[in-house]
């Protein structure tokens, strides 16, 4: 087995795992697409529960997630003023939106806008 056919399966192998352990919302946690970055650590985030929040990356994710536009993200909003704020606490790569939406759990996203 050459070196390319042992990073090729390596790299399948990494998108399996990563597909196996996608974050599911538990329950007041929600999903949704980041619309726009507002500085510092803040952004405009549109949930799937219809709700537009002002949410940011806690402290102990600072520097382990980078959020662009367009990211969709797992939200939990915060007990005080849950409806406009919250925080954003995970960022699905691309392969991780593809099951969730093969699974159905982005329907609702499909009925707003083409992702």
């Amino acid at each position: 087995m050459s070196k390319k056919e042992k990073e090729a399966k390596a790299k399948e192998e990494l998108i399996q795992q990563e597909i196996s352990r996608v974050k599911l919302p538990r329950d007041k946690q929600s999903l949704g697409i980041v619309d726009q970055r507002l500085g510092g650590s803040r952004m405009r985030v549109r949930c799937l529960d219809g709700k537009a929040r002002i949410c940011r990356i806690p402290g102990r994710l600072k520097r382990r997630l980078w959020v662009r536009e367009g990211d969709l993200v797992l939200v939990e909003p915060w007990e005080f003023e849950g409806d406009a704020k919250g925080d954003v606490i995970f960022k699905y790569r691309s392969s991780q939106v593809d099951w969730l939406k093969k699974k159905g759990y982005l329907k609702k996203l499909e009925d707003i806008e083409e992702f």
